[in-house]
């Protein structure tokens, strides 16, 4: 009334009003601190334009007989100031509840472009046609109607969503009053009778002051704080404001066209389009909706099954916790805390502390929850706390703890109502797994009673002056009296262990700790028990009062236990320490030695022909064997020294403090000193030579490579023969090194074929007639050279590499062997040797058969050569493999006769074509009668039993006439020549051919 009342001072006070109103919003903002601030201040920004821009209109048209004019700058004052509007209650709609609501968010557009329709229709279009405006009247004819009613559906939506209350109220108002004032004046204005101090005005005023109330309200913070909000189901409500939104269109084309010319109609059907796409969305979110829900439901109904499996506190968190993470979103960051209260499952707590306490989850700054959940939710602004409250639980319905979930804003709005649902499961399992844990709690109070009277450990509360002041019945069974009350614990200990027995009792008091040890005390009838100490300090306890001790009877378990240890440390056949104990020592040893600067020695021993040994006369003779080689060993070192079997008949020797390098060196020589002398076993002597090598820390710096260095030793040992020592050397090293390196170089050979054949012929002694040759590999190494097989063969042997290369020999033979000239369908035979490995090959037969086949070379021109040990063993399968071949016509030579085990005795059981003498015989048949006549004795023997006799090595005249006077038919060596390359092993043919006799 008093702005009325002063008509002169009308467009000052007008101007305070205005400025008063943003002056409150941003005082009230200061006073109550909201949680958003920038939405307020964008409002009372845009009251201040407002206001600026009524006072440079009023300026302007202070006659009020002259037409009301808007220049441009008041027209940028009011777009500026429905901008800011719009920006401060959009931060309004969006802090508060209304957080990514797209749900509302449609139905509000939908509605919008519905009154929007309207207002064009019928409001604005006919303004904007008037004659004689001009283009920005025109632009405000359109902009000032719409924005007021965009600005008036973002009011609506606050008030939809916010809890009502007076600054909604009051915000509401104000924009109502700004909204009728808008609307009047835009039709006054363009009339042209509206100034300052009109009727008007009162709408203006309420937003003024409607604002500015509101804002200056305490209860204006909670607009932007966090709260529950709408769903995006869609009520009867919102079905009928949309339905209703939908047919306005239509309708407005209906009235047009039966009024006349329908006006605008493109516009119309695009608005119909675009409601239509709108109410669409809108109701497959809601079908998106339903399927989260129902997908929420699904892991609730899971997790409730897995809560009532649930045992423990730690289950009953880790399904709340991958139940809650599962109905996060993917990729949302968040965070679980489910915390017990102090006291849960205890008797509930007063009603009228119940009634106080909220069982509805609650969505709250991260920074008001208790200090040990703020911490754990760095990097959080608001989360949602949930009461594990039970309604009608067994906890009595009151909390017995806090679920607190963590994440964006919107995201726990969401899923308000499926944690709190989660919250309830779990408060339910965290009830009954308590009432479990408090009946099973009482229930074995009765339990120990009886389990005390009946276990066999004893249980006994010491005083502080470690005297017996109760002891369960068990006692009476370990120690053979009904009653020790009274005395003193440590009496009953062992004295040798009485004074470490104190100690303990002492570190139990001092150190609280309940340590187990044992103790060996006196049982019943004077015998000894080791028993099992184990200790709890319950001084404090008022039903206790002392420290409470049990022993337990271990005895026969702690025997067992030293048993098992020295069987997992000890050769269970010899006695001695096994491979891990030794290599234990061996550490320990080579550790001592470094620091203390004594010498530390290891020997390598192996047994020479145990193998032979096993197979001739059996295991049971071998194991005596081996048991009599680890006396042996045992009594030629000293006590403190250590023997062990390694494996097999494989030993070692461990031997510390050594004066020196010399010592050790002499210990090696006494072992194969006293392993030289056969050993008797039952009726039978047998040899139990060794070989072995010797390392020490001389040239080793741990315990690793001193043991590598002692099987270099043993290696050089068993390579320069049998029965003797070697020490460790760096050459061995080096020597090892190039062994690798040839098997290397021998995987390649065999792949790009580098063997070849040299031949040496077999010729008569009295003709000197060639009757066949034999094939001897070499390697023709790239680097090397021609390698014999002396250097690679061995090494071929024990890889196993000695089959392929086999093969390759017998391919090269057989294809050489078919081009020599023949005589009246006769010619000379190749002599192949043939590894036992290769020889035990499975299809060997079939291989050379068919090798033959492929060469074209007639069986009888073949005769393949063994070595004794393939029939050392006595296997049927070689046997016959043997006998197949001879009946296909391939011949049979032993090679090396005479220097194998056992040799004439397969002469007879085996069926056989050649033998071929060894050389050692013939080197000295010339110098030696009893080496003449051993040969003799050979050849005599082979020639009774229908074999053929082949002498090796023949280098002189002198020893071929011998050889030939005693009978031996054939021979070969340097005397005739030397291996020869296939081309001239072939010339050689020829001219024996033409010739017989001229080599």
């Amino acid at each position: 009334m008093l702005f009325y009342a002063i008509r002169p001072w009308q467009v000052a006070t007008w101007t305070v009003l205005g400025l008063s109103g943003a002056a409150a919003i941003v005082y009230g903002v200061h006073r109550n601190r909201p949680r958003e601030r920038l939405p307020w201040l964008l409002m009372s920004g845009a009251l201040v334009l407002f206001v600026i821009g009524d006072l440079f209109s009023a300026l302007l048209n202070s006659d009020y007989l002259a037409p009301y004019e808007v220049p441009l700058v008041v027209d940028l004052c009011y777009l500026a100031m429905f901008a800011l509007m719009s920006a401060g209650l959009l931060g309004l709609a969006r802090s508060g509840s209304a957080v990514r609501d797209r749900a509302g968010v449609l139905d509000a557009i939908t509605l919008l472009l519905a009154l929007g329709l309207l207002a064009w229709m019928f409001l604005i279009e006919p303004r904007f046609r008037t004659p004689g405006l001009s283009p920005l009247e025109q632009v405000a004819a359109v902009a000032y109607p719409l924005a007021d009613l965009l600005l008036l559906a973002m009011v609506v939506r606050i008030v939809i969503v916010a809890r009502w209350s007076a600054p909604v109220a009051l915000l509401a108002v104000g924009s109502a009053g700004m909204f009728t004032s808008d609307n009047l004046h835009l039709f006054a204005r363009l009339d042209g009778f509206w100034h300052i101090g009109g009727p008007l005005d009162a709408g203006w005023m309420l937003l003024y002051w409607g604002w500015g109330l509101a804002a200056l309200l305490p209860s204006m913070v909670w607009l932007t704080e966090p709260r529950p909000g709408p769903g995006m189901e869609l009520s009867g409500r919102r079905v009928v404001v949309l339905g209703l939104s939908s047919f306005i269109p239509p309708l407005v084309l209906l009235f047009q066209a039966l009024r006349g010319p329908v006006r605008s109609p493109e516009g119309i059907a695009l608005l119909c389009l675009a409601m239509f796409v709108l109410v669409l969305v809108r109701l497959i979110d809601a079908m998106r909706v339903h399927r989260q829900a129902l997908t929420r439901e699904r892991m609730l109904r899971e997790a409730g099954v897995d809560l009532v499996a649930a045992t423990g506190v730690e289950q009953v968190t880790e399904v709340v916790r991958q139940t809650a993470t599962g109905l996060m979103p993917p990729h949302c960051a968040h965070r679980v805390i489910l915390s017990l209260d102090e006291g849960a499952g205890e008797a509930p707590p007063p009603a009228e502390t119940m009634a106080t306490r909220p069982r509805a989850a609650v969505l709250c700054h991260t920074g008001d929850l208790p200090a040990e959940h703020s911490g754990a939710l760095a990097g959080f602004d608001v989360a949602l706390s949930c009461p594990l409250a039970p309604a009608n639980g067994t906890s009595g319905g009151h909390s017995i703890g806090t679920l607190v979930v963590a994440a964006q804003e919107n995201v726990l709005r969401t899923l308000q109502g499926a944690m709190e649902v989660l919250a309830l499961q779990a408060a339910l399992a965290l009830s009954r797994i308590m009432l479990n844990d408090e009946v099973n709690r009482r229930d074995s109070e009765a339990y120990f009673r009886a389990l005390v009277h009946n276990t066999a450990d004893v249980i006994m509360i010491i005083g502080n002056g470690d005297e017996i002041r109760y002891c369960s019945p068990s006692a009476a069974a370990m120690f053979g009296r009904e009653r020790l009350e009274g005395n003193h614990l440590l009496d009953l200990v062992v004295p040798e262990e009485r004074e470490r027995s104190a100690g303990y009792l002492l570190r139990a008091r001092q150190e609280r700790r309940g340590e187990t040890t044992d103790w060996t005390v006196w049982g019943f009838g004077d015998r000894r028990l080791q028993v099992e100490v184990s200790s709890r300090d319950l001084r404090e306890d008022p039903t206790v009062g002392g420290l409470v001790i049990t022993l337990r009877d271990v005895t026969q378990r702690r025997r067992l236990e030293r048993e098992l240890t020295h069987r997992a440390f000890h050769d269970s056949l010899t006695g001695l320490a096994n491979r891990a104990l030794f290599i234990d020592r061996v550490t320990l040893a080579v550790d001592r030695a470094r620091r203390n600067g004594s010498i530390t020695g290891v020997l390598f021993i192996d047994l020479d022909d145990f193998k032979d040994v096993n197979d001739t006369l059996g295991h049971p003779v071998g194991d005596e064997l081996l048991t009599a080689v680890a006396e042996r060993l045992k009594g030629v070192l000293r006590p403190h020294d250590t023997a062990a079997r390694l494996g097999g008949d494989e030993f070692a020797a461990l031997i510390e403090d050594a004066a020196g390098t010399g010592a050790i060196e002499q210990v090696a020589e006494r072992v194969v000193r006293a392993l030289s002398a056969p050993v008797p076993v039952g009726e039978q002597v047998v040899p139990a030579g060794a070989s072995v090598g010797v390392a020490t820390t001389r040239h080793a710096g741990d315990g690793d490579e001193l043991l590598r260095h002692a099987d270099l030793a043993l290696y050089s040992a068993k390579g320069e023969g049998k029965g003797q020592w070697r020490r460790y050397q760096p050459a061995l090293h080096e020597a090892l090194v190039e062994r690798l390196q040839l098997k290397a170089d021998l995987d390649r050979a065999i792949a790009e074929q580098e063997f070849s054949l040299r031949y040496q012929p077999v010729v008569g002694l009295t003709g000197r007639r060639t009757v066949g040759l034999e094939a001897l590999v070499r390697w023709e190494h790239p680097h090397r050279g021609t390698l014999g097989p002396g250097e690679f063969i061995g090494l071929a042997e024990e890889s196993g590499l000695i089959v392929p290369i086999g093969t390759q020999v017998v391919r090269q033979a057989l294809a050489m062997a078919a081009r020599w000239p023949t005589h009246a369908g006769l010619g000379p035979y190749v002599s192949i040797n043939i590894s036992a490995r290769q020889f035990r090959t499975p299809g060997v037969v079939a291989d050379l058969l068919r090798e033959l086949d492929e060469a074209g070379l007639p069986a009888n021109r073949l005769m393949l050569e063994i070595v004794e040990s393939l029939l050392l063993h006595e296997e049927e399968d070689v046997w016959a493999d043997l006998a197949q071949l001879r009946e296909a016509g391939v011949r049979v030579a032993i090679d090396d006769f005479g220097t194998g085990y056992s040799s004439l005795s397969y002469l007879r059981q085996m069926a056989l074509d050649v033998v071929k003498l060894d050389k050692s015989f013939v080197g000295e048949i010339a110098v030696s009668e009893q080496q003449r006549a051993l040969v003799e004795g050979i050849v005599r023997l082979a020639n009774t039993l229908g074999l053929e006799v082949i002498a090796e090595g023949i280098e002189t005249q002198e020893q071929r006439e011998i050889l030939a006077e005693i009978g031996c038919p054939y021979g070969q060596g340097y005397l005739f020549s030397k291996p020869l390359p296939p081309m001239e092993a072939l010339r050689w043919l020829v001219d024996d051919l033409d010739d017989p006799g001229a080599h």
